[in-house]
């Protein structure tokens, strides 16, 4: 059975042959990412060690570096149901959830000319609606989510059990893979999950979008 493990001020532990691919954004002329591009699969055994500190000479896998930095994996993300923190946005037949403490800033939820708090505003129009549906769904950390009523059941796309690693950013886990933190406590299980791997997020074990600061490559 799939399972992420953080390990204390360690790696995570990957276990039930999940598939590690790189995925990319797809960025229209004006840099503005619109979807996501598959790339190549990383060959792994069915248990892995993915690099959580940043400092891997063999990203994106662990090489043992954490115990010579002192590596503080400390997680200190909230374990409670998403909904305890999320921010609703009505619009016409659509209402749009916000949990700003998981987004990384992966920029689906804008372009130069609206963003989707905006055009929520705008949703009895079934073209921006169906475009604020759109932009949610390739929103990777599950930070904008929506639903189709008030106290509506959140709607998500089906996603495959999978983790990819983004380009100098997080790595993103999808299909209700299940995230335990280093203590034993249980992370809510979710359908996307962005989780740490520069080892500055101030949320571990999720992705608070710190790598950009921190300056985080995963080369």
């Amino acid at each position: 059975t799939p399972k992420i493990t953080a390990m204390e001020n360690g790696p995570y532990q990957v276990l039930g042959d999940v598939p590690l691919v790189r995925k990319t954004p797809v960025k229209t002329d004006q840099g503005e990412p619109i979807s996501w591009q598959t790339g190549e699969k990383i060959e792994t055994e069915s248990a892995y060690y993915l690099c959580r500190c940043g400092a891997s000479a063999n990203k994106p896998f662990c090489d043992g570096t954490h115990r010579q930095i002192g590596f503080d994996g400390s997680e200190t993300a909230d374990t409670n149901d998403i909904s305890t923190r999320q921010t609703d946005y009505p619009g016409t037949d659509i209402v749009v959830k916000n949990d700003g403490s998981l987004c990384i800033h992966a920029g689906f939820c804008a372009n130069e000319l609206s963003n989707v708090w905006q055009m929520t505003q705008d949703s009895s129009d079934p073209e921006v609606r169906a475009q604020i549906m759109k932009m949610i769904d390739q929103c990777p950390s599950g930070s904008l989510a929506y639903a189709l009523e008030a106290g509506g059941n959140t709607v998500e796309i089906e996603l495959p059990k999978e983790i990819a690693l983004l380009p100098d950013s997080a790595i993103w886990v999808t299909g209700n893979i299940p995230v335990v933190r280093s203590d034993g406590a249980p992370c809510e299980v979710r359908n996307r999950v962005t989780l740490c791997r520069c080892g500055a997020s101030a949320n571990k074990p999720f992705c608070d979008g710190s790598h950009e600061e921190a300056g985080f490559t995963d080369s």
